[in-house]
């Protein structure tokens, strides 16, 4: 192999890699917020979200 094809096929290589990092993170993104979306529907909330604040009387 020249010294051209080894830079040429290191970079289609770390390219193919990071498409295929890219891609999972968005499909993995998209998963997360439809499953965050569902379990709010149901009525599950998040610990980070403020408690409602009750008055006593």
């Amino acid at each position: 192999m020249t010294h051209l094809g080894f830079v040429i096929a290191s970079y289609g290589i770390t390219f193919a890699a990071l498409a295929l990092v890219i891609g999972w993170v968005l499909v993995d993104q998209r998963i997360q917020k439809n499953e965050l979306k569902r379990l709010e529907t149901q009525g599950v909330r998040r610990r980070s979200a403020r408690p409602s604040r009750k008055t006593t009387p």
